[in-house]
């Protein structure tokens, strides 16, 4: 029998309660005994709980043992009957998805309902013009929406009471010390300026090079969060800037209700706790990561090359096409050829593969450089700005072209279990607010690669013995 602590009979009886549910004593014991079958997925494991017992013809709303026994022992025979299904059978419906980018759905957010709506008609390769200033609200209002859920910026419900103003708004008909959350653009040499959705084209805000900045790589087109003050003139003088503040996955996937943003479908309750138990057992389970990868044969390099180099450097980049893996996959059977970056399910962990010389890129085209005070590791500057800013790619697209219209592939929200980045700067693993990420390093040029558990979420970086 489990050790019933406070917390927990406290939760259980508001659950069951808010069901309509009044438990007894040894009913309580026995839904406790319940969730100790599933320690790392306790609420998910009572929310199937009670979705079994509303289908129950009970007699009473007030539950005995053998009311909550009779359920239970339907689930434990479920789950028992699914551990001796064959192993490989399991492993291939339900252990791994790989997800295309092509497929992931696209979401837009309408910020007079608050809510997310999915993207139905067909999505063009060759987008109009209106399709470019799309990419950039859609990136601009997702991370305003989180933004406003902050509690540091968001409003309070009842405020009797002028205080100072420290919500993220627009500069339209106001002075004095501000937040405002914007695009940042450079224009002119030494001057860069915050352009938001209402004030577009009416503000332009002068940001002071000399003033401090949080971690990351600030380079046009990334959202920022600005404070300071504004002048008679109409410019924005800054304090302090630094990246929209980062949101806990579980809170953005409460608020999505059931919205599938990763791409591997919506996973029943049911199911979720199913994949969570197996999870946890998939102890010896590994990915080997190797990037940045080269042939032997010169004459083979040079060919394969020039049909991966295409004739677009856009991402998301398509798969190869069948013609050429046809003869691997002879050999193969198993291998599986998807676009870049790509997602994984691995059970219920969720991880984003991206090959790209990102480092060198954002350090190139980074506009004011990075502070120090935090960290002075490049790759830990990296990831702070591509999770602050829910983007795998927050380059301008003069440097990285991206399809407009597939720009929603590239996000990173809500954020993932873990980030693999292939670039050929120096492996690293860095564990940012609970997020793995890491570099497995180039292959090609000093045989580094990288081991990751997903069930531990621990990195072991490699090298072969020259």
């Amino acid at each position: 029998m489990a050790t019933l602590s406070a917390a927990t009979r406290k939760k259980l009886q508001r659950k069951f309660r808010l069901r309509g549910f009044t438990l007894k004593v040894d009913a309580l014991e026995e839904a406790a005994d319940f969730l100790a079958r599933f320690p790392d997925a306790e609420d998910d494991a009572l929310d199937l709980l009670l979705d079994e017992l509303d289908k129950e013809p009970l007699e009473s709303s007030i539950l005995d043992r053998d009311a909550v026994r009779r359920v239970v022992s339907l689930l434990v025979e479920a789950e028992e009957a699914v551990d001796a299904a064959s192993p490989a059978a399991t492993s291939a419906r339900s252990a791994l998805r790989v997800v295309d980018s092509f497929v992931v759905p696209r979401f837009h957010y309408d910020p007079i309902k608050k809510v997310f709506y999915e993207h139905t008609s067909r999505l063009l390769i060759h987008g109009e013009a209106g399709d470019k200033a799309a990419l950039y609200r859609d990136r601009y209002q997702v991370l305003l929406q989180r933004l406003a859920r902050d509690i540091y910026f968001s409003k309070p419900a009842f405020d009797t009471v002028m205080t100072e103003d420290v919500n993220c708004e627009s500069l339209i008909g106001c002075t004095g010390r501000r937040w405002i959350m914007g695009v940042i653009s450079q224009l002119e040499e030494r001057q860069f300026y915050l352009e938001d959705l209402t004030g577009a084209g009416n503000f332009t805000t002068f940001l002071n090079t000399q003033h401090k900045i949080t971690s990351g790589f600030f380079v046009e087109n990334t959202v920022i969060v600005a404070e300071g003050e504004l002048l008679s003139n109409g410019i924005f003088q800054v304090n302090t800037c630094g990246f929209p503040p980062l949101e806990d996955r579980e809170a953005s996937l409460s608020i999505l209700m059931g919205l599938d943003f990763f791409g591997g479908g919506v996973i029943p309750t049911e199911e979720t706790v199913r994949l969570a138990t197996l999870e946890k057992k998939a102890m010896n389970d590994m990915f080997v990561i190797l990037s940045d990868v080269w042939l032997d044969s010169p004459e083979t390099m040079e060919k394969l090359g020039i049909v991966l180099d295409g004739p677009s450097k856009a991402l998301p980049r398509c798969a190869l096409p069948k013609y050429l893996t046809e003869e691997l996959q002879k050999h193969i059977p198993n291998a599986i050829f998807v676009s870049n970056p790509c997602r994984v399910k691995f059970y219920t962990q969720e991880i984003v593969f991206f090959r790209q010389d990102l480092l060198y890129r954002m350090r190139r085209s980074c506009l004011i450089p990075p502070t120090t005070e935090e960290t002075s590791d490049p790759f830990e500057h990296l990831v702070a700005t591509i999770t602050h800013q829910s983007h795998l790619c927050p380059l301008p697209l003069t440097v990285q072209p991206i399809i407009w219209n597939y720009d929603h592939c590239l996000r990173l929200y809500p954020t993932p279990h873990t980030i693999v980045l292939g670039d050929k700067s120096e492996q690293k693993a860095f564990k940012y607010t609970g997020i793995t990420c890491f570099n497995p390093g180039s292959f090609a040029n000093d045989s580094t690669f990288a081991a990751y558990r997903p069930c531990t979420k621990e990195v072991e970086l490699s090298a072969l013995e020259s």
